[in-house]
């Protein structure tokens, strides 16, 4: 799979985990992916927490649900049907889960890059996890990112010192069965828009000329 075919074909995956073992040798390279990442300054802060312990998944999957009941109280009636058939995470099914952290004292405070712009290095770790994601999806492996939670909840689970930020929990594992559409447009809670919409020349809402919004619309990867 080049590329442009992981780029595409990658899904945030709560649904359709299989309990097939992913060899440690295949999790050492998503994971050499992510480590691969650039990084302001070459700082490297990144932490990735393999979360393999049944009673730790629990206790945040516990966390997700109460989150979730919140969040579906909190919809409209026509969105609370929609929401219904939507799973949010797969933090059991999943064969291993993995925290990913950001350290800003990494390397020092005098990182190069970072002076005027500090959340640079939580930037360079959400790299490093569409690094993982992307290896993830050409090793036919599927990665799910958990949000419904206090992160710093989560901390406390894992036991995270407080100066170290919780990025990311995500949730990894073979699949059974492979989309071609994102699970929340199949279930049409939304849609994806071209990429025409989204571009500007120059200044803030100045629009490409004509020729160059129809390349965008007929582009395909």
């Amino acid at each position: 799979m080049d590329v442009y075919d992981a780029i595409k074909k990658r899904r945030d995956v709560r649904s359709w985990f299989s309990d097939e073992k992913i060899p440690d040798e295949i999790i050492s390279k998503i994971l050499l992916a992510g480590h691969y990442a650039p990084s302001v300054g070459l700082s490297e802060p990144w932490n990735f927490i393999m979360i393999k312990d049944i009673n730790i998944r629990k206790k945040v999957r516990d966390l997700v649900n109460k989150k979730r009941c919140e969040f579906y109280n909190s919809l409209p009636e026509d969105k609370k049907e929609k929401f219904e058939k939507i799973k949010i995470e797969g933090i059991l099914e999943s064969y291993v889960n993995i925290a990913v952290t950001c350290d800003f004292n990494r390397k020092g405070p005098d990182i190069l890059g970072r002076a005027f712009i500090r959340a640079t290095s939580e930037y360079s770790t959400v790299l490093a996890i569409e690094n993982m994601w992307l290896a993830a999806r050409s090793e036919n492996i599927g990665i799910g990112w958990i949000s419904f939670f206090n992160p710093e909840d989560v901390k406390k689970i894992l036991n995270i010192p407080d100066e170290i930020k919780l990025v990311a929990y995500l949730t990894l594992g073979k699949l059974t069965e492979y989309h071609d559409k994102p699970e929340l447009e199949e279930k049409q809670w939304e849609k994806r828009h071209n990429l025409s919409e989204y571009i500007f020349m120059d200044k803030w809402n100045n629009k490409p000329d004509d020729n160059f919004i129809n390349i965008i619309k007929n582009s395909r990867i």
